[in-house]
């Protein structure tokens, strides 16, 4: 098992190494198959002096993610709390794996799948007369890079679960389309299949 820890805007003391590395090898005991961690510790210039220092996690199990982030008043608060977010989607995970080895489905509960997505809403139509204050175009300000693994729907499910986020994009294990998966506001789940070109 690898931990990669790098520092932002900090400098990164080799108390502080041992620290995290103390930390977050408690994870490793819950979840034998991790490759690697990622840690990325920062300071920021904040009004809170309880938000200066950030400690972000991403977590390598075996080809599914894991990922935290907190914020704490020094470095080590940081740690300890990120440390605490991991440890609980650690065991969360395992609990996953353990239903899933015992044939429960993981998407229990949850209304069937839609095989097309829903039609965007029709544009409304603005009077001539009407002025309209368009916002200056978001900046692209951060490019995240993963690796694609095949997975079923029910692991992709999983897998946006584990990292909080509201959609995943992920390869599908019986037909290798790039897809994507999202929550609807009614707490389902949609799929949006990708077709290629012809």
């Amino acid at each position: 098992m690898d931990i990669n820890i790098t520092g932002k805007n900090m400098e990164l003391l080799p108390a502080v190494q041992d620290y995290a590395v103390r930390k977050l090898d408690k994870i490793n005991r819950i979840l034998r198959k991790i490759l690697d961690f990622d840690v990325e510790l920062s300071q920021e210039n904040t009004r809170s002096p309880q938000q200066h220092f950030v400690a972000q996690v991403t977590v390598n199990a075996n080809g599914t993610l894991l990922r935290g982030e907190e914020r704490g008043q020094d470095v080590y608060t940081a740690i300890d709390k990120v440390a605490v977010v991991m440890h609980r989607q650690a065991e969360h995970y395992k609990g996953k794996l353990y239903e899933k080895g015992r044939g429960t489905s993981l998407l229990r509960g949850v209304a069937p799948l839609p095989t097309t997505p829903p039609p965007p809403p029709e544009p409304e139509e603005i009077p001539e007369t009407m002025e309209v204050n368009v916002p200056p175009r978001p900046k692209v300000v951060r490019t995240k890079n993963f690796t694609i693994k095949p997975m079923s729907i029910d692991e992709a499910v999983d897998q946006m679960e584990l990292l909080g986020h509201d959609f995943f994009i992920f390869r599908d294990a019986v037909t290798s389309d790039i897809n994507l998966i999202y929550l609807r506001k009614d707490g389902n789940i949609g799929v949006i299949e990708t077709t290629p070109r012809k």
